[in-house]
């Protein structure tokens, strides 16, 4: 059953549904899951992403750096 047929399945369950209890439930879950996906997301502030660059370019002059083939190379085994 792919992705597409499921969610149908759950709207047709959620439009037959009559208990306002379970429905409730099921309301609260999904609005929990959006904040959690909310709270992943992280700003960056420009204090923030300077830190970052200057750590990058750190990085960069002390060799700590890969080439994009060897980046490529090490995926394959991923």
């Amino acid at each position: 059953m792919n992705l597409q047929t499921r969610k149908l399945n759950v709207i047709e369950y959620l439009i037959n549904l009559q208990d306002d209890k379970i429905f409730s439930m099921i309301e609260s879950a999904i609005f929990e899951s959006k904040k959690q996906e909310t709270k992943k997301v992280k700003s960056l502030t420009q204090k923030n992403l300077i830190e970052r660059a200057k750590r990058a370019n750190e990085d960069y002059k002390a060799g700590r750096v890969k080439t994009q083939k060897q980046i490529k190379k090490e995926s394959e085994n991923w």
